[in-house]
């Protein structure tokens, strides 16, 4: 195994999680915005005003694609187990 796999193998999984961690982290930061936003405005400074409408919109996230990130993650994970025997080779 080279280093230049490595790199390989490294730069992939890092797209993978960039991949299936985007739409999480894009709709909770949104919400995140949103909701302090609205807090400056009527000076209601309630940490479960942040909380609650993150859960629930990671929660939409994760039912409308979980399928998806996880068919993403399996799919890497089966390529990563099926180039193994090439890797060891040489």
């Amino acid at each position: 195994m080279t280093s230049q796999q490595v790199i390989d193998i490294g730069t992939r999984a890092l797209l993978v999680s960039a991949k299936v961690a985007g739409p999480f982290l894009a709709v909770v930061l949104a919400i995140g915005v949103i909701v302090g936003l609205m807090q400056s405005v009527t000076q209601l400074q309630e940490p479960t005003l942040t909380f609650v409408p993150k859960l629930v919109g990671s929660a939409i996230v994760i039912a409308a694609s979980g399928n998806w990130m996880l068919a993403s993650l399996v799919s890497f994970g089966h390529d990563l187990a099926a180039s193994v025997p090439a890797l060891l080779k040489g």
